[in-house]
This record gives structure tokens, sequence and C-alpha cells, in this order.
């Protein structure tokens, strides 16, 4: 990312006078804390947890909880770091945080997750709430265990305060479209990519990596806007559908019923199912990489800019490696960047925070609405940023100008803090 400032402190002369990108690379705050559970057998088990609040120039620390047994002080400071910027995209006042686990849900009981997440938050009540440090899921955490936590918060504080969780059931102060939203999100970003070369998605083949919720709300968003979904994937290979993805035959395998994609193409006749194969072989005039980090190296980039690819846009975390990004600039295709195209998770988060705080409720269209107009607000900060320091066209350079400016402004308004 650093190297995208150069301009931008050549016109900003201030932000070295004031140590700002040293102050912004130091989180803030640092909290690593032991976890102690007990599990069905009746025995002791620890955990390691840490929440990192990297910044709050622009609003209370916001990001994700992981639970994972690679999660570690240096991914988690990584990750606050990059949420930090992403945050700042969406316009919205949210600062940016990271925390998690070294605990493996896969195999726990029910009541080991609960007791699990109960004592978490037991010590890490101390330091969140809606005006300071707003957690949400995450890689093992989704709205069961978001349930947990709040309970245990709740309990302990004697307060019901939901805007210090994101990603809460519906029952209790959830967002409409918060399943949908980085999927949905993604193919917005897309939509607004192609604007600029007077373009849509009518029309467009679409190749998607993946069959969890990112890449399922995608596919079903980009064939509602008139684009054709050719093939889909998951780790045991991928399926070519030549004539488009029956959308409710997907959900009900990968969502209902947990199969692997090959069931999709047991029942789908005209459906291919390639084990073990790449799906990026596949030729098509988008790509949405959305399974997981550096899964399209530079051979996959290039043999899908030999088979004409027009613009990819990064559903998951950095999905691309740098070789494969390089690829896509020096052939011209398009590419829209993790930190931008798949904000739109964090963007609902924030809608989710605007609810509780307003004590109020949205249906499904309007918070789709809303989430709409924040990702087309994302592509024009970033193509804007990109445009005024010298990089047209440059989403990369575009998204790091921008998160950066937006929270470096606020920081050199608050003082040296």
């Amino acid at each position: 990312m650093l190297f995208s400032l150069g301009a931008v402190i050549d016109k900003h002369p201030e932000y070295l006078a004031y140590a700002t990108i040293e102050r912004i690379c130091e989180p803030e705050r640092q909290i690593i804390f032991r976890v102690p559970w007990v599990d069905d057998s009746g025995s002791v088990q620890i955990n390691r947890a840490y929440r990192v609040e990297f910044n709050s120039a622009l609003g209370p620390y916001k990001g994700g909880m992981r639970f994972h047994p690679t999660v570690s002080s240096g991914i988690i400071k990584f990750l606050g770091f990059e949420q930090t910027f992403k945050n700042a995209l969406t316009g919205m006042p949210i600062g940016g945080a990271k925390g998690g686990s070294d605990f493996d849900p896969k195999g726990k009981s029910h009541l080991e997750i609960m007791s699990f997440c109960q004592s978490l938050m037991t010590e890490l009540y101390r330091h969140v709430g809606e005006y300071t440090d707003v957690p949400a899921g995450d890689i093992g955490v989704g709205q069961r265990e978001i349930g947990f936590l709040f309970g245990q918060f709740k309990r302990i504080t004697n307060r019901f305060e939901a805007g210090v969780l994101t990603g809460k059931g519906l029952s209790y102060g959830g967002s409409m479209v918060r399943t949908e939203a980085t999927g949905y999100g993604l193919v917005f970003f897309m939509r607004e990519m192609l604007k600029v070369r007077n373009s849509d998605l009518t029309g467009k083949s679409v190749v998607i990596s993946g069959s969890g919720n990112v890449a399922i709300y995608a596919a079903e968003k980009a064939q509602d806007l008139g684009a054709t979904v050719i093939g889909i994937s998951d780790s045991s290979g991928y399926v070519h559908d030549r004539n488009g993805l029956d959308i409710a035959l997907l959900k009900q395998v990968k969502l209902e019923e947990g199969a692997r994609i090959s069931e999709y193409a047991n029942r789908r006749p005209d459906a291919e199912f390639v084990e073990g194969g790449n799906v990026w072989s596949i030729k098509t005039d988008i790509a949405l990489p959305c399974a997981t980090q550096n899964e399209l190296d530079e051979d996959s980039a290039r043999r899908l800019i030999a088979n004409g690819v027009l613009a990819v846009a990064e559903g998951a975390n950095m999905p691309c490696t740098p070789g494969a990004v390089r690829a896509f600039a020096d052939a011209d295709v398009m590419f829209g960047p993790g930190k931008a195209a798949n904000a739109g998770g964090v963007a609902t988060s924030a809608l989710e925070m605007q609810q509780n705080a307003s004590r109020d409720s949205w249906d499904f269209a309007y918070t789709e609405h809303k989430l709409d107009e924040i990702m087309s607000g994302i592509h024009e900060s970033c193509a804007d940023a990109a445009e005024t320091y010298g990089t047209p066209g440059d989403y990369v350079a575009g998204a790091n100008i921008a998160g950066f400016v937006r929270v470096a402004e606020a920081m050199h308004a608050q003082g040296v803090v």
C-alpha cells in the first residue's frame, strides 16, 4: 500500500511533518488475553485471543473476530491495518480493528462453542461498546457465535446495547441483506467499473470461484443484472454450466445440504463437473475470485487474459497474487481490489449500527438500496483518487490513496494523539 502514496506525500508534506504514516502504521491499542473454557468432558481448555484496535480517527473501531487455529498477533495486526482503509472507503463513520482467537470451532459441540464465546466476552466486554469498538463475524464466527457473545455482554453489563456487535440475528437487531452484502456489493462495484468503459453486465459471461455466501450471492446478483454465470467452484473442483447457473438449486446444494459442488452437476443435466480442475480455465468476460487468498496466480491470470477476460474484481480478501495483479494491469484488464470491491459486508455492518443507534429496522429493499449507494460511492472515490494522483484507471492505487487520505485528514485534524 505504502508504494502508492508517493504522490500523496508530495501534495501533502504536512503528513511527513506530523509523522502521519508512522502513526497510521502503529495500532492505537493491542489487547491479548487468555480464554479458559470447559469442554464436554469436563476438561479445562485454554486459548489465546486478540483484539487489535488499530485506528479510531473516523469513528469507533470496527472489524471482525476470527476463530481459527492459525490466528496470531501478526495476522490480526495486518488484518486490522487493512480493515482501517477498507472501512474508510465506505464513507461511513467507522474506524479499523480486527480480532480473533486460535480456538478451532470445527468438531466442537454447540455447548462447547457457547462456553468458549462466553469466556471470551467475559474479558472482551471491557474493551468494546457502540462508541468504542464494534466487533463482527469473520472466519469461524457466524450468527450463532455473535449471539453467544452478545448474550454474555448483556448478562455482564446489564445493558441491551445492540450496537456493540454486528452480524446479529434479525430477531434482536440484525440487518437485512447482511448475508448477501459482500456478494451483492461486489457485483455493484463491477457494474460501476464496466460503466467507465460504456458497458454493463447484460449478456456478459461470469465465472466465480468459491461456493459460499459471497460466491452464491454474487452469482445471484450478477444474473439479476443480466449476466450469465457459467462457472463456480469449491475445493473439490468446478462446475461449468454453459446455460447459466440455477441459483435455487445451487443454494439448495451448498447452503441447505452442505454438499459438494459435484452434487449440483449431478442434478443439472447440462452442467459439467471437473474434479480438481482450475475454474479460471473457463473462457469468460468477467472473473470474480471469491474463495480464498492467493487462489488466482499469474498463470491463471494469463490464461484468463488469453481467453479475453474484460474485468476482474476480488470478492475474497487478496485472492489474486501480486503477479496476477501485474498481469491484469499490463493487459489493461479492469481490476477491482478486495479493499474496495468486497467492502459490502462491512458497509452493511455500518448500516446495522445506524439502525441500532436509531432503534429502527429497515426492510430488504431499502437496505439493499443503501448498500448500492455505498458501493457506487466507493467506486467513485477510488476512480477520482486514481485520476487526481496521476494513475487514472488504477483501482489498486485509487483504493489505497482514497482510504489513506480520508484517515490521514481526520488524524491531522485531531492533532498528535
